[in-house]
């Protein structure tokens, strides 16, 4: 997400940090890479024209603080104007006292808001909401299947519409059954088309009038480009949608949508969706999210994500075992499945300052696939190879190498990886926190 133009960025600030003063020329050229940048990231054309022209009028003339270099000066200018870009603060999502209160998803074909409309319930039911689903998309009975799935797998009720064939009709029975279940939010999945038409937007029309939803939200597949964004203006025009949640998030690397979306349409960005899995919804924070485009990373939204995801009871045993030097490798194994949870290895990275940017780091960092390789090896071993790794000699890791599938070079590797990671820890417990933070950090 944002790798590319948040590479670009950082190749401008690095030319400007060797500067004693900001003054018109070096401004002007930075503002130039910018645009540059923001236009190969996919960004609108006239929110760019605009962003570049605030951008320089904040710049220029302004005095050089004596705390700050001029590319860090720069770059506070930047984080504000992108913050500003995108909403200044966060958008709460407007659940009204109706029971149910309706949530309605609309978007086109394949955008992805029947997996969406599964995250935004789970999302909800963590809150404490008793959430209803219900798929109106009589035309490709796989939808309401897959949202059957979906519901059983995060354990939210879905209303039966199999066999009925008017979507605004299902609607009605789907509000009845939420009032006699119970239910304070009922998240209505809207059928969509390969591009927008006068029949599809005549049922959304017909279904927002029978409901009267508390949130029209936009489904939008950020890897469209600016092509998401000229659609919400359609949707916008004719349904007034409240908000957008921008999907596939994790696999675009410009992420000129999501600089977009607000400045173009005027409504927020309120959720991305950041991977497959049910639990890859994130609530859209624009400062947080302006932070990480400037490689500063996004400490908040990691520890939220580690406060759901990690028992505390466990961290404590493992800070003592760290503190002991005991770390063994079924601590490891534990560990790893702690951080799948927490989703992508590369998305967590990119939220701790600094790291994103170390090429050396993302080369060490193991894809999903590997940490499955990693966990067979470990799986392969006996429990006192587990506990004692320094046992496991060459008969021993052709044996673990055959149990698990892999190569005696992959069972290096993990060893390997697994001491240099003791070593760190090690290194932690003694203060070296303040040392790697310098930049000194383990990786050749």
């Amino acid at each position: 997400m944002f790798e590319n133009l948040t590479e670009k960025l950082d190749a401008v600030f690095k030319k400007l940090r060797g500067r004693g003063i900001l003054d018109e020329d070096n401004v002007k050229a930075a503002m130039k890479d910018i645009r540059m940048a923001l236009l190969e990231a996919d960004v609108n054309f006239r929110v760019t024209k605009d962003f570049i022209e605030d951008v320089s009028q904040r710049a220029i003339g302004r005095p050089v603080l004596d705390s700050v270099t001029p590319g860090q000066q720069i770059v506070k200018i930047v984080h504000d104007r992108l913050v500003e870009l995108m909403g200044t603060e966060r958008s709460q999502l407007n659940i009204s006292n109706r029971f149910p209160a309706p949530v309605m998803l609309v978007g086109l074909q394949g955008c992805g808001k029947t997996t969406t409309a599964a995250k935004l319930a789970l999302h909800l039911k963590n809150q404490g909401h008793r959430v209803s689903l219900v798929s109106v998309d009589v035309y490709r009975p796989a939808a309401i299947e897959q949202l059957k799935i979906l519901g059983e797998k995060i354990g939210a009720h879905v209303y039966d519409s199999q066999g009925q064939n008017d979507p605004v009709k299902i609607c009605v029975g789907a509000i009845e059954d939420g009032k006699a279940n119970g239910f304070d939010t009922l998240i209505i999945d809207t059928a969509g088309r390969l591009h927008i038409d006068d029949e599809l937007m005549d049922e959304l029309k017909r279904i927002k009038d029978a409901v009267n939803p508390s949130e029209v939200l936009f489904v939008a597949d950020a890897m469209t480009g600016q092509d998401a964004v000229s659609v919400a203006e359609t949707f916008d025009a004719l349904l007034n949608i409240q908000g957008v949640v921008l999907t596939k998030m994790d696999g675009d690397a410009r992420g000129g949508a999501a600089l977009s979306l607000k400045k173009v349409t005027g409504k927020p960005v309120k959720f991305i969706g950041m991977g497959e899995k049910t639990d890859a919804l994130e609530v859209f924070h624009p400062e947080r999210m302006a932070s990480r485009i400037l490689g500063m990373g996004d400490i908040l939204t990691l520890v939220e994500k580690a406060q759901t995801t990690i028992d505390e009871k466990a961290a404590q045993e493992l800070e003592r075992k760290i503190r002991k030097d005991s770390f063994t490798l079924n601590d490891l194994k534990k560990q790893m499945a702690q951080i799948r949870k927490m989703g992508s290895l590369q998305d967590i990275l990119g939220m701790i300052p600094g790291l994103g940017k170390i090429k050396a780091l993302k080369n060490a960092t193991p894809d999903e696939h590997e940490l499955v390789k990693i966990t067979a090896i470990i799986d392969s071993m006996t429990e006192k190879e587990r506990i004692n790794y320094k046992i496991i000699n060459g008969q021993r890791r052709k044996r673990i190498a055959r149990g698990s599938g892999t190569t005696v070079q992959d069972v290096n590797k993990v060893l390997k990886n697994y001491i240099e990671m003791r070593k760190m820890m090690k290194k932690l417990t003694k203060g070296g926190m303040k040392s790697m933070m310098r930049g000194n950090l383990p990786f050749k």
